[in-house]
């Protein structure tokens, strides 16, 4: 997952305050009128938007109006996302209400069943996605989205949409398969970033031996998301393990957790994030993994006191500032090699879905900017660690090396991709019996059988 902060989207979630409520108030001298291509339908004419704003005339005629938006991105994410739109909502004259939180997934169904349901959700699971269009409250999005949504590469597609439909465009992706570490600490000690799984293990045991620090850390606490990092790290191992066919067999349950497979690859799990002697650098034993936020997870590396951190790439929005991130700087990223080296360069990733619950003209027009490359653009030039997969962004656009990097896997026809599992998997299970699970695994040591089949047990009919 997310939490993109996400785990989720997600870009999962992101990210350090609780709830946080903001709202851009923003005015600008358009009247109503109708919109072009890549707008939406409003009645009179629109006075026309000169100078910068002329970008925007597809989405004039909507001043004065609020959309209120619900996410579980925070800040210091959430500040960027709201900056990204500043012009098009001073242009346009539509106030975004932004609201995020660290309660999302369970407060998104309440709200919608309440009738108390936001214009558009930024939704990181597609398996949650599907739950809120079983309400009949999701509405379908206007065409020009849909027309938007063609910038993305067709597997995206399937992602927002429920029983074949879609709903949902995506608005961002993101890279889970990095661990991050120090390159001036491996360079003071030696070490040599790994490029398979067996090299990666050796490195963690000469970490553990040599007794200066652990060679792991991490962190599963996320409000009510707590322990999804954990399943990220499961995911990674069976598609690095297995590949893509039984990646997707586990996600609609055809592969059970109780099943050898994942078994087996829960078993490499313990041995790599449970082994006492390798975690958890800077905050005590395994048991601290549980209550340790997945945003603090990392620090320890700048302190010396852990290694390696396994996260994705919107991590880099969580280290101070001030830190250089590079290749020879404090901090950087390697990706987490395939546990089977006969598995084609597995990449698993992430993303969020804009999904909507009114048809209002000026959510439309929100809805519509969003979607377009224009929008991702923006939000890429004031956001490092935030990567797009539409595919009518310049590349040339980052200038992060770490979503230099993402871009990279993510882009290549070569590899194995495949979305976050929990993220696909019915919302019970993937934002729900699973990270509860797998918190009771390495919060009390509960085992690796017990866990497998308390999820399968609570999988829907």
């Amino acid at each position: 997952m997310h939490t993109q902060v996400g785990r989720g989207g997600g870009w999962r979630r992101q990210l350090i305050a609780v709830g946080a409520v903001t709202s851009l108030a923003l005015l600008a001298a358009c009247s109503n009128g109708t919109s072009s291509s890549g707008g939406s339908k409003s009645s009179g004419s629109a006075a026309a938007l000169t100078g910068d704003c002329a970008q925007y005339q597809a989405y004039a005629g909507h001043a004065g109006t609020k959309v209120t938006m619900f996410a579980s991105i925070l800040s210091p994410e959430s500040d960027s996302l709201q900056t990204s739109w500043k012009q098009f909502s001073t242009c346009t004259g539509i106030t975004i209400s932004y609201e995020g939180s660290n309660d999302f997934e369970s407060q998104l169904p309440v709200r919608v069943n309440g009738g108390n349901a936001p214009d558009l959700a930024v939704i990181p699971q597609p398996g949650l996605l599907a739950q809120m269009v079983k309400t009949g409250k999701v509405v379908k999005p206007p065409a020009q989205t849909v027309t938007n949504e063609d910038k993305w590469a067709p597997i995206w597609k399937t992602y927002g949409s429920v029983n074949g439909t879609f709903y949902a465009a995506p608005m961002s992706a993101n890279m889970k398969s990095l661990v991050w570490y120090s390159p001036k600490a491996f360079s003071a000690a030696g070490y040599k970033v790994p490029t398979t799984w067996a090299d990666l293990m050796k490195l963690s045991d000469t970490i553990a031996k040599a007794g200066k620090n652990k060679p792991w850390c991490g962190g599963l606490a996320s409000g009510t998301a707590t322990g999804w990092p954990a399943t990220d790290w499961l995911e990674e191992i069976v598609l690095g393990k297995y590949g893509g066919d039984v990646y997707d067999q586990w996600v609609n349950h055809t592969v059970k957790f109780s099943d050898p497979k994942i078994i087996a690859a829960m078993n490499v799990l313990q041995g790599w994030m449970h082994n006492p002697a390798w975690v958890n650098g800077g905050f005590g034993g395994v048991s601290t993994i549980a209550s340790t936020t997945f945003q603090d997870a990392g620090s320890p590396i700048l302190t010396g006191k852990c290694s390696m951190l396994q996260q994705a790439s919107f991590y880099e929005a969580q280290w101070p500032k001030g830190t250089k991130v590079g290749p020879s700087g404090d901090i950087w990223a390697f990706k987490l090699p395939a546990a089977d080296p006969s598995v084609s360069d597995p990449v698993e990733g992430g993303g969020e879905f804009v999904a909507a619950f009114s048809d209002r003209p000026e959510v439309q027009a929100v809805q519509n900017y969003l979607s377009t490359a224009a929008w991702a653009t923006s939000r890429i030039k004031v956001a490092p660690g935030w990567v797009s997969a539409n595919q009518g962004v310049d590349p040339a656009v980052y200038t992060d090396p770490v979503d230099q990097l993402s871009a990279k896997y993510l882009t290549d026809p070569a590899a194995t991709f495949r979305f976050d599992a929990s993220d696909l998997m019915p919302a019970a299970i993937g934002s729900g019996k699973e990270w509860s699970e797998f918190t009771a695994w390495f919060s009390n040591n509960q085992s690796v059988a017990k866990t497998a089949s308390n999820i399968d047990g609570a999988w829907p009919q």
